[in-house]
């Protein structure tokens, strides 16, 4: 209802959309200079070989291009002035970095286990490199095997002669496909905010919202309940070329959930 929302800037909210617009400029002036600021601040798996302890935090300032930044500090300045107001600048923050924080964490261990588990792959097929291993390994990484793909694994398998070829091929793949997971960085604040979704929802679950693509209005608890449940089958379904951070979201909702739990029980007000 407020005609001139930005009256209404919070101190928190001000400084993290300033500093998220600031690293997204230098991230791209950078760039320019071709230094790849962002793989340096975007947050990579331990054992990486660009890993640094700090990413944790500097990847949610850290976006890939306009929409990425947009859509996240639209939704920070949307909800996260409100939970200011409600909770206060410190008990604001603190929530904001612990449920980014637990996006991170969330997102890196499902990431280290989908990793390890292609590196045992990998293993199991230089211990016994045929077809058959490698046509496994494809549907776990692509879930269908192209046809170009499909024709090779059947000229492997008839042909004995044509392995030595296939086998050093199939090696390149694997490992390319290792190295991405392993190098490839994850930047945004979409872990904090979907934290500050579950929080407004948690708060406010009754809010009617308007969605911006889909002018129904929607409860907010429904809003919360449902982007969840897309976020899980997304999250399970794993699809090839699919580089959004599912688990990130939901560690970020899933932390939210039992901090505003907490606060409820140990809290004589709410906030």
């Amino acid at each position: 209802m407020n005609q001139r929302p930005f009256d209404n800037m919070t101190t928190a909210v001000k400084w993290i959309l300033i500093i998220n617009v600031i690293i997204f400029a230098a991230v791209n002036m950078m760039g320019e200079a071709h230094v790849d600021l962002a793989s340096r601040l975007g947050m990579h798996l331990p054992g990486a070989e660009h890993f640094a302890i700090y990413q944790y935090v500097t990847h949610m300032f850290t976006h890939a291009n306009l929409m990425h930044i947009f859509f996240n500090m639209f939704a920070v300045f949307m909800f996260g002035r409100i939970l200011e107001n409600v909770w206060g600048t410190k008990r604001f923050v603190f929530y904001y970095f612990v449920t980014g924080l637990g996006a991170a964490l969330l997102h890196s261990l499902v990431s280290w286990y989908d990793y390890h588990h292609l590196q045992e792959m990998y293993r199991a097929f230089q211990e016994t490199p045929d077809a058959g291993l490698f046509a496994e390994f494809l549907r776990e990484v692509t879930k269908t095997i192209p046809p170009d793909m499909s024709a090779a694994l059947n000229d492997w398998a008839t042909h004995p002669e044509q392995a030595p070829r296939y086998i050093n091929e199939a090696r390149s793949l694997y490992e390319s496909v290792l190295d991405n997971r392993l190098n490839v960085p994850t930047i945004g604040a979409s872990g904090a905010v979907f934290g500050l979704l579950l929080a407004f929802g948690m708060l406010f679950p009754n809010t009617q919202l308007m969605l911006m693509f889909l002018p129904i209005p929607i409860k907010a608890k429904y809003f919360v309940i449902g982007y969840g449940a897309i976020e899980l089958f997304y999250g399970l379904q794993n699809q090839a070329g699919d580089n959004v951070a599912h688990f990130a979201h939901l560690g970020g909702m899933l932390f939210g959930f039992f901090i505003v739990r907490y606060w409820r029980k140990h809290s004589k007000r709410f906030y």
